[in-house]
């Protein structure tokens, strides 16, 4: 889930003309405005569903199917703000096909606010796991006190409807949780975002809701690391305390913060590739997507470079699965609606580099 500036951000990528493996690209020219010029683009792919405005996709193959638990974008008419208020998603639709280029179902609403007992507002971008014959719906949202805590919700079925547990998990903060199975069957949850993600308001375990909105006033400190946590054999808390994701350059020293193009912002996601563990996230407010590699689910992971140029939009949220044999990534842009905060989700192929890198990916072509 992202978090808007009232700047727009960078709205388009220069870029190269790419194939998608797994669906034709758009054909469809749409022209945009940055610092008043106007540039022509195409996108490299086209919307999954036109329906209703999704984003934030976490995508899965449960059972032989694609599973996609994005969030599901409504006009909320709250004006623009650093903290993303105007992102007030009410509920989650869970969307599935049965291959890439297949059509996509929506299963309709799986869980909606109202029946989250401790929840307040904004359901922002979720994911999902199976293990022990249930699946569990992972999902952040803003406490009765506006604090953002994460919650799972259960059921028997991938496309839910799902039942939220009475409480957040233990030990849970901020945002974008994105939990991965290792191969020996453990599994781990990702999770944080900084400024409307409030994860730099946090700090030994406290919240402070008078924190700064930024992660601005530390530029040659660390940057404000993502979290992750081991989950425990029922998928319901965390085994163990909440550690911290430490991205080190190639000379193996952290990313600090005035590194706006490389440090974590949002956006978590774990992939496994050849024996190594792919940490990949957003930059945020300078919209690329990036990845890191380690030798553990817990790092430390060696930043690689960025894999995804900037989407028409403020910024992306993606995930990365294999399907019979091949690697696609699921993200968003803002195609259909041309605004910030109406999203739709699409997907293209994702190809691994001879050297363990990710092929670079533009997702406008001009």
């Amino acid at each position: 889930m992202m978090n808007q500036l009232k700047q727009s951000g960078i709205w388009m990528a220069m870029a190269i003309a790419l194939t998608s493996a797994c669906q034709q690209s758009s054909t469809k020219t749409v022209q945009t405005v940055q610092k008043d010029t106007v540039v022509k683009s195409k996108f490299l792919s086209e919307p999954l569903i036109k329906e209703i405005y999704t984003a934030d996709p976490s995508a899965h193959v449960f059972d032989g199917k694609i599973y996609i638990y994005p969030s599901h974008d409504v006009e909320s008419g709250i004006t623009e703000n650093d903290n993303g208020d105007h992102f007030d998603m009410k509920d989650y639709h869970i969307l599935s096909m049965d291959s890439i280029s297949g059509t996509v179902k929506d299963h309709g609403v799986a869980l909606s606010v109202k029946d989250i007992p401790w929840a307040g507002r904004q359901l922002w971008a979720p994911d999902a796991a199976y293990k022990n014959g249930t699946y569990y719906l992972y999902f952040p949202v803003k406490d009765k006190n506006d604090v953002f805590r994460i919650g799972v919700a259960t059921a028997k079925n991938p496309a839910g409807p799902f039942k939220a547990e009475p409480k957040p998990m233990e030990g849970s903060l901020s945002i974008d949780p994105a939990v991965f199975t290792d191969t020996d069957g453990n599994s781990y949850m990702y999770f944080g975002g900084i400024w409307g993600g409030q994860l730099q308001r946090w700090n030994n375990g406290k919240y402070d809701a008078n924190g700064s909105k930024t992660d601005s006033g530390k530029e040659e400190e660390p940057a404000i690391p993502a979290k992750v946590a081991k989950l425990s054999k029922d998928m319901l808390s965390f085994d163990g305390g909440v550690k911290d994701i430490q991205i080190l350059d190639k000379a193996g020293k952290p990313l600090l913060t005035k590194d706006h193009d490389r440090r974590f912002f949002e956006g978590s996601w774990m992939h496994k590739y050849n024996g190594k563990y792919y940490f990949t996230y957003s930059t945020g407010d300078t919209h690329f997507l990036a990845s890191a590699v380690g030798d553990s689910p817990y790092g430390p992971f060696t930043y690689q470079g960025t894999f995804m140029n900037p989407v028409q939009g403020w910024t992306t949220h993606h995930s990365i699965i294999e399907v019979k044999g091949k690697w696609y990534i699921f993200y968003h842009d803002t195609e259909i609606s041309n605004k910030t905060h109406l999203r739709n989700i699409k997907v293209t192929e994702l190809s691994h580099n001879g050297d363990g890198t990710i092929k670079l990916i533009e997702p406008i072509v001009k």
